[in-house]
């Protein structure tokens, strides 16, 4: 079932959902002839998107907001923090093409600090699937939180089956590993996964973490990695300062956890616009590039 028909259906049990959006429809195009009035599109304007959400949240409605998310995060940040944080309304973002999922458009259309700045924001949960796969099973789970919540729109191929239910908070851990533990969010699953194939090949074990939701971020599996292997390799299309990596980080030193840990993200700098794949390959992220990164890691510390 794709995004938009679990969507459908969701409003069809629950008359309190509001399906918004500034003017990007691509993963709703069907749902305004059968929604009516609970389909509002207010245009190119994000702000008055989020403000037009938080009142319709005021008085009881479970607005779904969709935007491109480079815009919905920047463009509207104080009206999300203001009008939705600072009220806890349980107003959900749905920002479309985050990080390389942007691919041929140029830094003004790259959410690559989307992260940093929703997990800023007081009990926001930030959610990233993996996949439509994870998109959907964490759709009535999104909706029924009474959090404010952005999710990072994914509807790629699943690169995996998934081995447990979602939960926000809860990772999933799909293979077991004492050399190393990947921990990724999103679609760069699929290059994990392949990284993770190529160094088992080679005779490395490798723990694979799925950080569903960033925030809130599962703890004990964080923790339970970083005790359990020799390497963390936190992966994100991202940029490093906020992201995956300062949350790892930022929960090791406050628990008192020594670990390795070596990140790969987008270090001071946009992305060179381009098709995906070809995205990947310029800016390093391939699974190739992220096995041999852990490579070079591993043979430094035995060195």
């Amino acid at each position: 079932m794709t995004y938009e028909q679990t969507l459908e259906k969701l409003c069809e049990a629950d008359d309190r959902i509001v399906v918004m959006t500034a003017e990007n429809r691509a993963a709703i195009r069907n749902l305004p002839p059968k929604l009516g009035s609970r389909f509002i599109d207010v245009g190119i304007a994000e702000q008055t998107l989020i403000g037009a959400a938080a009142g319709l949240a005021l008085r009881g409605r479970i607005p779904i907001c969709h935007a491109l998310a480079t815009f919905l995060v920047l463009r509207a940040f104080e009206f999300i923090r203001t009008d939705v944080g600072i009220a806890r309304l349980p107003v959900k973002l749905v920002g479309g093409v985050p990080g390389f999922l942007s691919d041929g458009n140029g830094p003004t259309h790259q959410a690559i600090e989307d992260v940093s700045l929703m997990r800023g924001i007081p009990n926001m949960q930030v959610v990233c699937p993996a996949d439509e796969v994870e998109l959907v099973s964490a759709l009535p789970q999104i909706i029924a939180s009474k959090e404010p919540t952005y999710v990072r729109y994914c509807a790629q191929k699943a690169p995996v089956e998934h081995v447990t239910p979602f939960e926000i908070g809860k990772a999933e851990i799909l293979s077991q590993g004492s050399d190393v533990a990947i921990l990724t969010y999103g679609f760069l699953l699929r290059e994990a996964v392949k990284a993770k194939t190529e160094l088992e090949a080679r005779g490395l074990s490798v723990q694979l973490v799925n950080i569903r939701s960033p925030k809130p971020i599962d703890v004990h599996a964080v923790l339970a990695a970083a005790r359990g292997t020799k390497l963390l390799v936190t992966f994100e299309d991202h940029f490093l300062t906020g992201g995956l990596y300062s949350i790892v980080c930022e929960l090791l030193v406050k628990s008192g956890t020594s670990a390795r840990v070596v990140p790969v993200a987008l270090e001071e700098r946009w992305f060179k616009p381009a098709l995906l794949d070809d995205v990947l390959h310029h800016e390093g992220f391939t699974g190739e590039a992220l096995a041999k990164v852990v490579r070079n890691a591993l043979d430094r510390a035995s060195s």
